[in-house]
């Protein structure tokens, strides 16, 4: 059942305050990711509004924040260039459904597999990611349309409101924790633009934000296989990007809000808000690591945050787009950067030549990947290539240590994971030749992971008959033994004692 998470007055206000900060935030990054789409900004603010509010009602981590983001967008834009807006809708939401089909399947509990080097380096990259999207903001359109650097005063202006927006951010929480330190940055920041009549970039110099409520509308495109065909592609690959980022954020945010969100509800979450946008005119979204983590270090922790900024956010698009679009740009630049210095992960930096080379490397990596292609790319990767590190360093450390026991028979007791790196080494530890008529493997210290094992256990049990040996398995688990069945009258299964293994389980995640 849906909560909003607060019992008292104050944190009715922290959260409140919190959701007006993000929802400030949120404006000019809809509004940017609505240009990478190919879009109007309409349609990614609709977005912002309706995936925030939907995903902290049904999602399952308080306190982040979803959105229109970069990650999707990028993927979107050959879609709308190629055929139409219309097909953008009708592709989020399917997007939403193969999410809700995900959670449905349990499909959350899965992010458990993403190695710590990997979470380093998809911080340390999305942070530069972040940092990198704010230089955009540096620059002017010259009178022929041309963007253009800044330079001379209305460089020296704009960077000293971003050094002011940086320096209350950092100071105002060493003297009070009563209201949020972003948000009265950019108060601040705005009032001393208005006041002082500073000439400098603006949010409505980007683009009017002004509209009115989301229409109801089914996507008017063709309901026949061949739109199928065009939008499930599409489909897949945001669902893809879409619950990566959202799953990797959730784990960010409980790592440092010291709790636990639910995976598969997540995904539940984020499928109802892209169905929902979809049909609603909006590109979709998915969370928002930045904004997530301006809410949660603003006081924002419950599911009231991101409802406040949502509501907010409509409220500037409906009423109050002409005080919002004379908020300066600098402002929420500096907020984006005190963002993306919290959001980096510093020690990493101290740690890397520490850790195992592997480790470093697939940090390194998965930055550098995050930065030059996307989130799901680089975090692909990075687990392919920490499974393979894996792989190959397991693989070595197969062995056996061999003795007869009171009966005469020769035991080999095997050490070690028997999957398919290891299965060459497995083969060069016997030899049929010289062992005696009645040889055991012990298994009680291994464990048969894969078909190539199976395999190796059968190619070894040929061996020993072909030398007149006899071979005996011993001490399998449950799962082994119905793995090596495929061996049939090959082997000989003595289970005694077996440890039982188990597939992980998801019951509250």
């Amino acid at each position: 059942m849906f909560q909003l998470g607060c019992v008292s007055r104050a944190c009715f206000k922290n959260e409140i305050l919190s959701g007006l900060t993000v929802a400030l935030a949120l404006v000019p990054e809809a509004v940017a990711f609505a240009f990478v789409a190919g879009v109007e900004p309409l349609v990614g603010l609709y977005a912002a509004f309706m995936v925030g509010l939907l995903a902290a009602i049904f999602g399952g981590r308080p306190g982040m924040i979803s959105g229109a983001t970069g990650a999707m967008a990028v993927v979107m834009v050959s879609l709308v260039a190629e055929h139409s807006v219309q097909y953008l809708f009708a592709a989020v939401v399917m997007t939403g459904l193969i999410q809700m089909g995900a959670g449905m399947l349990r499909l959350g509990k899965f992010i458990r597999i993403v190695p710590h080097p990997v979470m380093l380096g998809f911080v340390n990259g999305l942070a530069i990611v972040i940092f990198l999207a704010q230089l955009q903001s540096f620059q002017v359109a010259s009178p022929g349309g041309v963007k253009e650097w800044m330079s001379g005063e209305p460089l020296m202006i704009f960077a000293g409101l971003i050094a002011l927006t940086m320096f209350i951010i950092y100071l105002l929480p060493k003297l009070t924790g009563a209201f949020p330190a972003s948000l009265a940055a950019i108060i601040v920041v705005s009032l001393l633009v208005s006041v002082l009549n500073l000439d400098t970039v603006t949010v409505g110099d980007l683009a009017s934000i002004k509209g009115g409520l989301p229409d109801f509308h089914i996507p008017s495109v063709p309901f026949n296989f061949e739109t199928l065909m065009i939008i499930l592609p599409y489909s897949f690959i945001l669902a893809a990007i879409g619950l990566i980022e959202s799953l990797l954020t959730l784990s960010l945010i409980d790592e440092v809000t010291n709790t636990r969100g639910r995976g598969n509800r997540e995904c539940m979450g984020q499928g109802i808000a892209n169905t929902v946008t979809g049909l609603f005119g909006g590109m979709g979204g998915c969370a928002m690591i930045g904004q997530s983590m301006i809410n949660v270090n603003s006081g924002g922790r419950q599911r009231l945050s991101g409802v406040a900024a949502a509501l907010f956010l409509l409220t500037f698009i409906l009423v109050a787009s002409p005080l919002i679009e004379r908020i300066p740009m600098a402002a929420l630049v500096g907020v984006m950067f005190i963002v993306v210095m919290a959001t980096f992960e510093w020690s990493s930096l101290r740690i890397i030549g520490k850790i195992p080379a592997t480790d470093a490397f697939v940090l390194v990596l998965v930055s550098a990947v995050t930065v030059f292609t996307d989130l799901a790319i680089a975090v692909v990767v990075g687990v392919i290539v920490s499974a393979l590190a894996f792989a190959w360093e397991h693989a070595r450390h197969i062995n056996i240590k061999s003795y007869d026991d009171k009966k005469g028979s020769r035991v080999h007791e095997l050490n070690g994971p028997l999957f398919f790196g290891s299965v060459k080494n497995f083969l060069e530890l016997f030899n049929p030749d010289e062992d005696r008529g009645d040889v055991i493997i012990e298994f009680q210290n291994s464990r048969v992971a894969d078909h190539s094992a199976i395999e190796a256990i059968d190619n070894l049990a040929e061996r020993y008959i072909k030398a007149g040996k006899t071979l005996h398995l011993r001490h399998l688990s449950d799962e082994c033994r119905v793995l090596l069945k495929k061996a049939g009258d090959l082997v000989e299964v003595n289970v005694m004692e077996d440890p039982h293994y188990h597939v992980a389980d998801d019951q509250i995640a």
